[in-house]
């Protein structure tokens, strides 16, 4: 008999930093390798914060974390999710309607004002490679990811085990996939698109709420024995329905996951997404495409964009060594 192989942990000492800026808030994390959140802080804004007031709330929080950070971890560095069009390689934001940015170079100004490396792209993309390492998408190869929160819906696929990012990383916007031809018009500048037609902020009116997180709107609507919630629910799962046919059709995925507003909805009626996917997508590609909620809830952007600030040490893990706990950036 051989010698038993070693169990092969990571490090939870080994820990990168996640920030993600949206429409009313920007949430900061702390999450080690293997997908472990170890600390999350979310800075509310009274307005749209611009990216460099976004950056120095980011920056200001991570201040205030330092001590703990250089006597307790390796920090690998920075990932910034963003709801918009980012450049990847670059780390510039193109542009995000709903934060009303354009070519911010984010990732650099986080770096100078932290001394950590840093890197951004799409949240929804990084959230669908999350789902698939550490969530739903687990043990599978093919998936489409959607979400939907207060800067819009977004999305990201995934073909043979790997995110499609397209020329410059911008590949994955289902929330503008056209679903109305009398729609209203979209902050994109088109009409019809998806996120007009299927909002958190609707449902969050008919459910008489004026803010809160996704489980109170959730709770809220389940609650409600409003005529109104249910014709909107059933609206709006239609127009999710079309988006998804599209989807199913070009990309044969074995799995959708729906994260956010969007897993209420799917939550709210199943059986109503279902038989409109069964109904309107080829016959071929909808009998392998199972839909699912996110499994990793309120967690999956810190734990994304950290997947992203660990990209180098997972490609090269000797580089492990040139972190200390102590002193691992330059002010």
């Amino acid at each position: 008999m051989g010698r038993p192989s070693p169990e092969v942990r990571p490090s939870q000492a080994t820990a990168a930093l996640a920030v993600n800026p949206e429409i009313d808030a920007v949430t900061i994390g702390l999450v080690s390798l293997g997908g472990t959140v170890r600390k999350k802080i979310r800075f509310d804004t009274e307005r749209i914060p611009t990216a460099r007031e976004a950056v120095n709330i980011a920056a200001a929080v991570i201040e205030g974390m330092r001590s703990e950070l250089d006597t307790s971890y390796r920090i690998t560095g920075i990932g910034v999710a963003v709801p918009g069009l980012v450049h990847r390689a670059e780390g510039v934001v193109r542009h995000a309607p709903h934060l009303g940015w354009r070519n911010e170079p984010v990732a650099t100004m986080l770096s100078e004002a932290t001394g950590y490396p840093c890197e951004a792209a799409n949240d929804a993309s990084l959230a669908a490679e999350a789902e698939l390492i550490f969530g739903a998408g687990a043990g599978r190869q093919n998936l489409v990811y959607l979400n939907g929160g207060a800067s819009g819906i977004g999305g990201g696929v995934i073909s043979d085990g790997a995110l499609l990012r397209g020329a410059s990383g911008y590949a994955g916007e289902l929330g503008h996939t056209f679903v109305r031809t009398s729609g209203s018009t979209c902050h994109c500048g088109a009409t019809g698109c998806l996120e007009t037609e299927v909002s958190q902020s609707r449902l969050f009116k008919l459910a008489g709420l004026t803010g809160g997180d996704v489980s109170q709107l959730e709770q809220a609507l389940q609650n409600s024995g409003s005529p109104e919630v249910a014709v909107e629910v059933t609206r709006q799962l239609g127009y999710l329905a079309i988006a998804l046919r599209n989807a199913v059709n070009t990309f044969n995925p074995e799995a959708i996951i729906l994260d956010g507003f969007l897993g209420v909805l799917y939550a709210l009626s199943p059986g109503t997404l279902d038989n409109l996917l069964l109904s309107q997508a080829l016959e071929g590609p909808v009998s392998q495409a199972k839909i699912h909620r996110a499994a990793l809830g309120s967690d999956l952007m810190m734990i994304g964009a950290a997947e992203l600030a660990f990209t180098r040490v997972l490609a090269d893990p000797a580089s492990l060594g040139t972190l200390s706990f102590r002193g691992a950036h330059k002010r």
